[in-house]
């Protein structure tokens, strides 16, 4: 049987048995990949105190001959993160941008700048180098760049017109357009949503500059809000659903 061998993410671990779990990684090398640890459920000694959410390992694993899953033969620890898992405002930041990585991808599916960007993100915030909101306005905005649907940021949705160019200093944004609209094709309808155009400009800054460069950012309060009012629809609606996670993280956080 081949070995296969990557860095990983843990995104999910669920029982399969009496001794048995079937864990997701995102991997660096694999994309999603489902696979058995055998005895990981009651052996102290088979990856005890290794397999762990958020946690970024090395694996190791083969394909049988038949068609069941995969069978992960080895796992060491290269970042346990564990900080996050001993904080609940950390782990439901976390858990959400996980399970937006679990819904969307594929198994099989490569995607190494997103791996790169979910390690990232859960290193700052493992060591609080940023604030948890900072991490989540920027986690969204690249996940739904790599993804296909960056938010129009730049010029009107429908007209074209540059935001510079917008008479007023508010600005509505539109999820269903995935883009923001000038004052002549807003149609005044729900479904839209209005803030500054220094929101804007700072988010557009975030989706430009390399997230090393994040920590020279200063969002204020209100950029925050209508940051998180923003990115928390437009997300789940072209996700084609909201997680139980975000529904988790909505309700800690008082949003």
């Amino acid at each position: 049987m081949p070995h296969l061998s990557s860095p990983a993410i843990m995104l999910r671990a669920t029982e399969h048995g009496d001794y048995d779990k079937i864990i997701t990684f995102f991997t660096l090398k694999r994309g999603k990949v489902s696979l058995i640890a055998k005895g990981a459920k009651k052996s102290v000694k088979r990856f005890a105190g290794i397999l762990e959410l958020f946690s970024v390992l090395n694996l190791v694993w083969t394909y049988g001959r038949g068609r069941g899953l995969p069978i992960l033969q080895e796992a060491s620890i290269v970042h346990p993160f564990e900080q996050i898992r001993t904080n609940i405002t950390k782990t439901a930041y976390a858990s959400y941008w996980c399970e937006l990585v679990y819904q969307w991808m594929e198994q099989g599916q490569k995607q190494p700048s997103l791996y790169k960007l979910l390690e990232h993100v859960l290193d700052q915030l493992n060591s609080e180098r940023l604030s948890h909101e900072i991490l989540h306005i920027a986690f969204q905005l690249h996940f739904m760049r790599i993804s296909g649907f960056r938010p129009g940021l730049d010029h009107c949705a429908n007209c074209q017109t540059p935001l510079d160019k917008f008479e007023r200093s508010s600005v509505v944004f539109s999820v269903k357009q995935g883009g923001i609209l000038c004052e002549k094709c807003f149609p005044g309808k729900p479904g839209h949503i209005s803030f500054s155009k220094g929101t804007i400009k700072l988010l557009r800054w975030v989706l430009n500059a390399p997230l090393d460069r994040l920590h020279r950012l200063r969002f204020s309060d209100q950029a925050i809000e209508e940051s998180h009012k923003m990115l928390e629809a437009f997300v789940p609606y072209h996700l084609g659903k909201e997680t139980k996670s975000l529904r988790f993280l909505k309700e800690l956080t008082a949003r």
